[in-house]
């Protein structure tokens, strides 16, 4: 992956870890994952048998290497990746989630704000999970519950849902 500043790619442990928690889901889930990075989360649900990931990242460096990966994967229909901003790219989306990933950068409240945007928007399948990555401290907003949660040093990591 190349070198961005603030790219913070989820720690292996922390990873294999979510992915034990959705194994009895993620098969057939369709996928967003909104502030995509690497793509590693997306990527890894659709090669645990998820229908279809949507990734999105703002960052062009980065939307290039995923676009790359995911040639490299053969992943071909069941994926699509977009450069975009991930709140602005929520207010038009029409798509329907099981399963979304939200890691993104620390200290801007940007998972509350994105989880209440797929909240409103409508983007969430009946008993959809949210996975949140954040800096320790923030909870999830109002109208979510947390289904299972952990810490990974300076990392705070958990599968919420609707209420």
């Amino acid at each position: 992956m190349p070198d961005v500043a603030g790219l913070r790619p989820t720690p292996d442990r922390v990873r294999e870890t979510l992915f034990n928690w959705l194994q009895p889901i993620v098969a057939g889930a369709h996928c967003l994952d909104l502030y995509a990075g690497t793509g590693a989360l997306g990527l890894e649900a659709l090669s645990r048998g998820a229908a279809d990931a949507i990734l999105i990242e703002h960052d062009p460096v980065l939307i290039a290497q995923i676009w790359r990966n995911i040639e490299v994967l053969d992943a071909g229909a069941s994926v699509r990746a977009e450069q975009a901003e991930a709140l602005k790219w929520l207010r038009h989306n029409e798509n329907k989630f099981d399963l979304v990933f939200l890691d993104p950068p620390f200290g801007q409240g940007l998972v509350a704000k994105s989880a209440q945007m797929l909240k409103e928007q409508e983007c969430l399948l009946p008993q959809a999970l949210i996975y949140m990555e954040s800096e320790p401290g923030v909870l999830p907003p109002d109208g979510f519950k947390v289904v299972k949660e952990g810490k990974a040093g300076k990392v705070k990591f958990m599968l919420v849902e609707l209420l």
